[in-house]
């Protein structure tokens, strides 16, 4: 598969227009990318730590496209966190889209040497020298690409991330020790999707593993029994009938601020109708999962 296929950005594109985003930015950063809006909840105030979301678009998307879809500035001023959503790096040919340097196999077609890392470690620190950002309370949320972003950072700054939530991304391939501290780690995979599949792939050569091979990973590294247990059912796309999104959670033995949870949507796509609680219970895990 040469790239990320069109249709994905044809499909997203026509289901953000369903959406309509708050965006009560009070201000902004500039960090080298363009003005980066800044969502500040109503109530916010400087002498009280809040927590931080990051949002990760998928590729050839962008921030304000994500935050659309997930729907996340809209439910900030009810949770009280601060949300930023940086653009990723167009690629210097092509259609010029843009994308994070995130893993061998999504999504740096051009094989250049950006360091996003380092641009969204720069993003976070910007964030804390101008607002009380609760240090306990740093989350990730990415799709498509940005969830393999996502898993990236939580590798290389455990000692400052939290948590991720990743919407069908992938962890990295190859066997790594493991990283200094531990980092809960949520997975969210439709089991038809078709560009990032649930049971693992390849994209232009480069292997990603399974939904399952991802979390299984993560737990490994947390200290986890990789056994996995099921539990509740929860209702994440609109679009499918039911409670048809099944958890399943890897939370035994692991180090403090590690657990490890996979949300399974039988029969969703790599792009899901995100029903009108999606954000919100996304947010709640996060809020369960700070750092210790």
């Amino acid at each position: 598969m040469p790239r990320l296929p069109k249709f994905v950005l044809i499909a997203v594109s026509v289901l953000m227009t369903a959406f309509t985003s708050s965006f009560a930015t009070a201000q902004s950063i500039d960090l080298g990318r363009g003005e980066l809006p800044v969502t500040v909840p109503e109530g916010y105030s400087a002498d009280t730590p809040a927590p931080l979301i990051v949002l990760l678009h998928g590729y050839t998307s962008s921030g304000m496209v994500a935050d659309r879809y997930m729907g996340l500035s809209a439910i900030a001023d009810d949770y009280g966190f601060l949300l930023v959503a940086p653009n990723g790096t167009r690629e210097p040919g092509g259609d010029q889209n843009p994308y994070w340097n995130a893993s061998d196999a999504c999504c740096n077609f051009f094989s250049t040497d950006v360091d996003d890392s380092g641009y969204l470690m720069s993003v976070i620190e910007r964030m804390e020298s101008e607002y009380n950002v609760d240090p306990k309370r740093i989350y990730l949320v990415g799709h498509s690409n940005g969830g393999f972003m996502s898993y990236r950072m939580a590798y290389e700054h455990s000692d400052k991330i939290a948590a991720i939530v990743s919407l069908a991304g992938a962890n990295h391939l190859e066997q790594r020790p493991a990283p200094e501290h531990a980092v809960n780690i949520l997975q969210i995979h439709g089991t038809a999707d078709q560009t990032i599949a649930y049971q693992g792939g390849e994209i232009q050569g480069n292997r990603y593993p399974s939904a399952m091979g991802s979390v299984q990973r993560w737990a490994s590294y947390n200290g986890c029994i990789t056994q996995g247990r099921a539990r509740e059912q929860r209702d994440l796309d609109a679009s499918l009938p039911g409670h048809e999104t099944g958890v399943m959670t890897f939370d035994v033995g692991c180090r403090a601020g590690g657990a490890v949870a996979l949300w399974t949507i039988s029969a969703g796509t790599h792009v899901p109708s995100v029903s009108d609680t999606y954000g919100a219970q996304l947010v709640e895990w996060l809020y369960d999962h700070p750092k210790p």
